[in-house]
């Protein structure tokens, strides 16, 4: 029997329903990590660095995407829990146009700006034109990214979550296929990578919207609709949490990245570049938690069930802290292969990794509560200043979460001898 918004959730149903959401994240996270992969091992380190030293501006675009896609299925699942169907259906509309319009428009400018970015980033020469490859193929697929992590959300709000399960799993397989065919076959090198990922995130973006605008059994369909102020001001309210989460974890990136080049060189980022593969994978674990969850938290609340939210609420609490510890044991358990997968052919830059890896992933015991105060446990419109508050915070947050991490992989590239003045300056 199919599960419903509506339903009591106990932890094997809960867990049943936000499963193909937690998969969709993982194989979102792979895109990245597949890049890394082949590029690290088939292109070179340097190429390596220049995409890790980039993508967190990428990142930063595509936190819009985000934003629309949290915050307009939240609106559009209170509206189907206020029994409201053909309103929710035209807002659900209304957020797919203003993600295209938003995509395109945030292409042109990410595509303009490149060059300048990368060389206050600090890419110089063989750096720099990797980054600024990349970086504008990417940003030219803007519109299928935010389309893709737009529609997630509003898959799982139409009680659809294994149609985007299947769209994201076609799109990771595309993407690893299209990287082995363009990066080794081909010998494309960076602009390989970007152009599969580009490809694969126009499958992951298609496939929902092609089913949206046919007849379909879901809760929503595209129809008519028109731009109303109030209702985008209210999503974009809403989601902007999870675009200021991820604007700060890209901006701790780039700070990072700074500092690294500076005094660890291209060890140093693609050191960190291997870091946050992982964090990645692993964070999209909790992502993947809070995007299922948060529908069937708004639906609850529009329909005004507080007990079903205090039981979600318990729940959540209980499986964000049992996840996280086991993550932190894989961590501990899986670095030497995962650092020997991506770096094994650097002895130098493999030994920085590992010990990078196992120190900076202890944060995971609590990552797990920072991701999932975002919109999930905060659904309603009123409380919208405390979600942006919150994620503002993050940026504080994240800095003693990698502070370790920064400390050992500067003190290895300079062999442990580094002088406390020179650290201070850090």
């Amino acid at each position: 029997m199919a599960i419903q918004l509506s339903d009591h959730f106990d932890y094997k149903k809960l867990l049943k329903f936000v499963f193909p959401s937690i998969i969709m994240m993982v194989f979102t996270s792979i895109y990245g990590v597949v890049d890394g992969l082949f590029v690290s091992n088939f292109v070179g380190k340097t190429a390596f660095a220049a995409i890790n030293l980039i993508m967190p501006v990428d990142m930063i675009f595509g936190g819009v995407g985000f934003m629309l896609g949290t915050g307009g299925s939240a609106l559009v699942a209170k509206t189907l829990g206020e029994q409201k169907r053909e309103k929710a259906n035209r807002y659900f509309t209304m957020m797919v146009w203003i993600t295209v319009i938003s995509g395109a428009v945030l292409s042109i400018i990410g595509i303009a700006v490149m060059r300048p970015v990368a060389v206050w980033l600090g890419a110089d020469g063989g750096m720099l034109p990797n980054c600024v490859l990349y970086g504008r193929i990417m940003m030219g697929f803007s519109i299928s990214f935010m389309l893709q992590n737009a529609l997630q959300g509003f898959l799982i709000t139409a009680e659809k979550p294994n149609l985007g399960l299947a769209a994201t799993v076609a799109a990771g397989v595309t993407n690893m296929a299209l990287d082995a065919l363009f990066i080794v076959g081909f010998k494309w090198g960076v602009a390989g990578a970007a152009i599969a990922t580009g490809l694969s995130q126009c499958v992951g973006g298609l496939i929902p919207l092609i089913y949206f605008l046919r007849p379909n059994t879901s809760l929503l369909r595209l129809t008519r609709t028109k731009l109303e102020a109030v209702p985008i001001v209210k999503a974009c309210a809403n989601g902007a949490s999870e675009m200021v989460s991820s604007v700060t974890s890209s901006v701790v990136g780039i700070f990072y990245n700074f500092q690294l080049l500076k005094y660890a060189g291209e060890n140093g980022v693609a050191a960190y570049g291997v870091l946050m593969y992982v964090q990645f994978i692993f964070a999209a674990v909790f992502i993947g938690y809070s995007m299922g969850c948060a529908p069937v938290i708004s639906y609850h609340y529009g329909a005004d069930n507080h007990a079903e939210l205090k039981n979600l609420f318990r729940k959540s609490i209980i499986l964000m802290g049992a996840i996280g510890g086991g993550m932190v044991v894989a961590a501990q358990i899986f670095a030497l292969p995962l650092s020997d997968i991506f770096v094994g052919y650097d002895m130098t830059l493999f030994k920085m990794t590992v010990h990078a890896l196992r120190i900076s992933t202890i944060s995971f015991l609590i990552v797990g509560f920072n991701i999932l105060r975002l919109p999930s446990l905060l659904p309603s419109t009123t409380v919208v200043c405390r979600q942006r508050f919150l994620s503002c915070g993050h940026l504080s947050s994240s800095l003693p979460r990698y502070c370790f991490c920064l400390f050992y992989l500067v003190w290895t590239a300079y062999g442990g001898r580094m002088s406390q003045r020179k650290f201070l300056r850090l």
